[in-house]
């Protein structure tokens, strides 16, 4: 993706716990020549991003090929009106976004029920009556386990783009951020904490 040199984030840790945060991921692939994507929420294990969809979904079919995968995972984003700024420009858009590439192939039986299992578990743990793989029947749970197909992505490279005007001077990235805090909405406020977190490139 088009990434400007002052949003490139390559620090692999901040990439791997902004994943594991945004696990909500896009698999892009080919199908039958043309562009196909999915919309899943994903597991990162080590360097590998584990998941399932439909066996409905003719994309699993053709993802164990070899040909590269992307996956495109997005965090807060937010409209930045130019009227904030003490001189004439554009409005913009600031966001966060990682793209995982790499190569996939099709889970056994036993490592699929694993994948759900932890899948569950994490997205649970917060229920007031928590959901598990575990104490689902078996005659429910392994119908329901006929229609999933489960994959794994193996990761060899990942690319980010933390677009957060840290192009701007301190006086209005400081506008911006009380202004997106202003707005009061929950994407305003998270792309705010992150633009105070990141601060500004400083000039040569």
């Amino acid at each position: 993706m088009y990434i400007p040199a002052h949003a490139k984030n390559e620090n692999e840790e901040e990439l791997i716990d902004f994943i594991r945060k945004n696990g909500f991921g896009i698999v892009v692939s080919t199908v039958e020549g043309k562009l196909w994507a999915t919309h899943v929420p994903l597991i990162l294990d080590g360097n590998k991003l584990h998941g399932h969809i439909s066996r409905g979904n003719k994309q699993w079919r053709e993802l164990p090929e070899g040909e590269e995968v992307m996956v495109i995972f997005q965090g807060t984003h937010a409209y930045v009106s130019s009227s904030w700024y003490d001189h004439e420009n554009v409005p913009t858009w600031n966001y966060i976004a990682v793209h995982a590439y790499g190569k996939a192939r099709m889970l056994s039986e036993e490592k699929l029920i694993e994948s759900l299992r932890q899948l569950t578990n994490k997205y649970e743990k917060d229920s007031a009556h928590p959901v598990s793989v575990d104490t689902m029947s078996h005659k429910f749970f392994h119908g329901e386990l006929r229609g999933t197909i489960g994959f794994e992505i193996t990761i060899d490279r990942l690319e980010a783009s933390y677009k957060l005007s840290q192009n701007r001077d301190e006086k209005n990235h400081t506008t911006i951020i009380a202004e997106l805090d202003k707005r009061g909405d929950e994407n305003s406020v998270g792309i705010a904490n992150e633009m105070r977190k990141f601060g500004v490139v400083k000039k040569q």
